[in-house]
Parts: C-alpha cells; sequence; structure tokens
C-alpha cells in the first residue's frame, strides 16, 4: 500500500505544464500593453493623469456664455451696420474655436520650453508695439495690425510677455531678486519702455494694466516692498508732469464726465457720458433676475459697441443680479484653481508663470467691472472671453492652455 501511493503522490509535479501557462500570460501582457495605449490616447480625458478637468470646465463654460451674451448684445448693431445679425457671433465662433484648439495643444507642450523663449517672446512683443505705431488709425488711436481674419492687438501680447519674462527672470535670479540690479532695475527699464510704446498708441488701459501685471510679478519675485513705494511716488511724479505739460490730453478727455454720468451739468458733459449712462441703465433695469435672455432694450443702440467692452451691462439687464453674481463667481473660481494649480508647480517658473496668467484674468474681470459701473473712467477695459474680439479671445485661451499644462505636473488632485 505505501509502495504504490508514494509514487501516486509524485504524479502532480509535472514539468511541462510551465511551457503551456506561457501562451495566455503572453497574450495578457500584449492585452496590458494595448489597453496601456489606448489609455495614453485617452489621456486627454484621464483626470488624475491628464490636464486639470475643473479649470478645463470653468474655461469652457465661460467661453460659452460669454459668446451667447456676446451674440445678445451684437445683433441688433450687426443687423443695423453689417446687414447680417449673425456677424459677430459667427466671427466669435470662429475665435473661439481657434483659441481653444490652441489651448488643448498647449496644454500637451512642455511649458518649461518657454523659459528659453521668454527673451524672445518679450522682443517680438516689443517689435508689435512699434509696427502698431505705423499702422492706419482708428479714431487717432493705433492698436490694430491687420492680418485679415482678424486685428492683432499688439497689447495682447504684451501682457504675456511681461508676465512670462519676469516668471522667466525671477526664477533664475530668485535669491537676487531683492536687491535693486535683480529685482527693480530690471522691471523699470522693460515696464518703462512697453508704457512710451503703448502712450505713442494711445493706449491708457493697457499700461494700467500691464504695469499692474508687471509690479505684481515682481512682488511675487521676491522684490523689497520698499521699492514699490518707491516706485509708486515716481509713477505719479511722472503722471502729474505729463497732466501739467498736457501731454496725455485723450486720458484727461476720458476723465469728463467720470462719476458723473447720472448728473446734468451741461449738455457737452451728458453726451460724453453717454455711454456709461446707458450702461448704468441697462444694470438698474435688470433689477434681481433680469429683463429675459435676449431682451435688453439698451442693446438697441443706446449703449454703442454693447458687444465690446460694455457687454456685461447687458449681461446685467438681461440676467439680473443673481445672473450677474453667478459670472462672477465662475470668474473667481477659474482665478482660484488657476493659483492653485500654479502654486502646486514642481517648480518656480511654472508657479510665477501660471499665477501671473490666473491673476490677469481676474484684474480685466475686476477693471471691467469697475469702468461699466462708473467706479473708473471709460477706458476701453474687455472683459475675458465676453468681450468681442479675436486677438484677445485666441491669446487668453492660448495663456489658459499653458496652465493646463502647468497643471499636469502639478502636485494637485485633478477633480
Amino acid at each position: 500500500m505505501q509502495s504504490s501511493s508514494s509514487p501516486a503522490r509524485q504524479l502532480p509535479v509535472h514539468r511541462p505544464q510551465p511551457s503551456v501557462q506561457k501562451q495566455p500570460s503572453s497574450g495578457k501582457n500584449k492585452d496590458s500593453k494595448g489597453l496601456k495605449q489606448v489609455k495614453n490616447k485617452l489621456k486627454l480625458f484621464s483626470i488624475r493623469l491628464g490636464m486639470d478637468m475643473t479649470f478645463l470646465f470653468l474655461v469652457v463654460i465661460l467661453v460659452i456664455i460669454g459668446t451667447i451674451m456676446m451674440y445678445s448684445a451684437s445683433y441688433p448693431s450687426a443687423l443695423e451696420y453689417q446687414n447680417n445679425s449673425q456677424n459677430y457671433l459667427i466671427r466669435q465662433s470662429i475665435f473661439a474655436a481657434i483659441g481653444l484648439f490652441i489651448m488643448i495643444s498647449l496644454s500637451y507642450f512642455d511649458y518649461h520650453y518657454f523659459h528659453k523663449l521668454a527673451p524672445v517672446i518679450l522682443f517680438v512683443s516689443l517689435v508689435l508695439l512699434v509696427v502698431v505705431l505705423f499702422m492706419p488709425g482708428v479714431n487717432s488711436v493705433h492698436r490694430w495690425i491687420p492680418l485679415g481674419i482678424f486685428d492683432l492687438q499688439a497689447s495682447e501680447v504684451a501682457k504675456f510677455a511681461v508676465i512670462l519674462f519676469f516668471a522667466h527672470w525671477s526664477s533664475i535670479h530668485f535669491r537676487e531678486m531683492h536687491t535693486f540690479k535683480y529685482g527693480v532695475l530690471p522691471g523699470i527699464i522693460i515696464l518703462g519702455i512697453i508704457d512710451v510704446l503703448l502712450w505713442r498708441e494711445p493706449h491708457y488701459s493697457g499700461i494700467v494694466i500691464i504695469t499692474l501685471l508687471g509690479i505684481i510679478m515682481l512682488f511675487l519675485g521676491g522684490v523689497r516692498k520698499r521699492y514699490f513705494v518707491a516706485l509708486g511716488i515716481l509713477i505719479a511724479v511722472g503722471v502729474g508732469i505729463l497732466v501739467v505739460t498736457n501731454k496725455i490730453g485723450y486720458a484727461m478727455e476720458r476723465l469728463d464726465g467720470w462719476g458723473q454720468a447720472l448728473v446734468y451739468i451741461n449738455y457737452d458733459l451728458w453726451q460724453t457720458t453717454y455711454q456709461t449712462r446707458n450702461s448704468l441703465y441697462a444694470i438698474g433695469s435688470g433689477g434681481i433676475w433680469g429683463l429675459g435672455l435676449g431682451q435688453s432694450r439698451q442693446k438697441y443702440m443706446y449703449i454703442p459697441e454693447a458687444q465690446n467692452d460694455f457687454v456685461f451691462a447687458v449681461v446685467c439687464e438681461e440676467l439680473g443680479l443673481v445672473g450677474a453674481i453667478l459670472i462672477l463667481l465662475l470668474f473667481v473660481l477659474l482665478v482660484w484653481r488657476g493659483i492653485t494649480i500654479s502654486m502646486r508647480a514642481k517648480d518656480p517658473f511654472g508657479s510665477m508663470l501660471g499665477t501671473g496668467l490666473s491673476v490677469q484674468i481676474g484684474i480685466q474681470a475686476i477693471l471691467n467691472i469697475l469702468v461699466i459701473t462708473d467706479w473708473l473712467p471709460n477706458t476701453g477695459i474687455s472683459l475675458p472671453f465676453f468681450s468681442y474680439g479675436g486677438s484677445s479671445l485666441i491669446m487668453l485661451l492660448a495663456q489658459m492652455g499653458i496652465v493646463l499644462s502647468i497643471s499636469r505636473t502639478s502636485n494637485l488632485e485633478k477633480v
């Protein structure tokens, strides 16, 4: 009995069996490799491994709402002057499609390459600011370079160039940014040149925005606070000299009637504040819930060029206080998410660059709201993603693509 059972116990030890199991194993490896390739191709839609989907959603929803509201604000003037009520809608939709394509493409582009390109992009922006001075003016203003499909606004490139260059400079000289040589002097030189060129256009709202962006970038880079106090005094003295010598007559004209849009002082001033006054009428008539989408009355030639800088007045009239607050909340969430992504980037350059690009959205939105409510002079500040304009929308979406590129490598839960 024992002798017969002994061989039986050795039977399970079967040598050829491993070779039989290799075939299924090989198939599984191929399947897993194929699955991995599919996952890589679908990385765009990944949450943890891809771009930050929250930031992407906020950008897309703002573009969609902005395009709808721009169309609602624009079709009366488009029908009157272009003989096609959908003229601005078609063009803005094309700009949005191009911008979104560039945004997604740049999200795959390694943002570190912009580190090397920063000086080149700054130089190109300066060249564009010079070229635009020789372009035909519109109402004695030189801001656009005709490109066929749309007109390139040189200041839009300059905004990006300032953010990019100071992010580049600060990340290289991070330990020396507290000094005058590396922290203050480059800012004075670069911002000084750009502001002088913008002054020649003239484009005073561009000067304000770009100067603010430059100061914020230098502050984030580590420049000491006392230098900003000195810079503020220097700017105040410079503006005072220009006012006394009457070198900024165009800007002084914009100050006429500021804060007095609803007060009748004389006929000339009443005409000067026409656009701002009708903007306030639109905001007030919207009430809490608004008149309804498409139901604005002020857009029927009462607000000139309602699709541009004053589009948010139409938003307030049609969607009311509730709709306006919800849209402003979307802007706040976008800026907050962009800064959060940037602060968790793996390098100082990514943190500086992403923060600057996100803050730009917030600055322009705040200034635009202050203008349409007469808290600031009417200086022509567009509302991001809402105001009509090809170069502005495409540049903004391209910049959001860079933030998405940063989000791919940032230490952040992408939900």
